[in-house]
């Protein structure tokens, strides 16, 4: 089973009640999926953004949601650096969360 960090999403979720669904529908499959390299994450996410430093942004809930995360596939390891609305997404530097 991956390893993960899930304080963006219990921040999120207290933060917005809306983000609930987040927390059960769409992580589960993210971070309870072994990616062994980007390839398995476009097969199955063909919208997820790659970049620099590994990370992968994945737009859910319509594109209402991104999640932005850091995959160490060495260690099947998923770290969750954020979690929020697309209007959030735009005020962050995801190179640096």
């Amino acid at each position: 089973m991956p390893a993960y960090h899930e304080t963006a999403v219990r921040s999120t979720s207290r933060r917005r009640k809306d983000c609930a669904c987040i927390q059960f529908c769409d992580l589960a499959p993210i971070l309870g999926t072994i990616w062994n390299g980007p390839e398995d994450i476009k097969k199955r996410y063909p919208s997820a953004s790659f970049l620099a430093g590994n990370r992968v942004v994945f737009n859910i809930k319509g594109n209402e949601y991104r999640i932005v995360v850091a995959i160490k596939f060495e260690f099947f390891a998923v770290y969750i650096r954020f979690v929020g609305t697309h209007a959030e997404y735009d005020k962050i530097d995801v190179a640096a969360i």
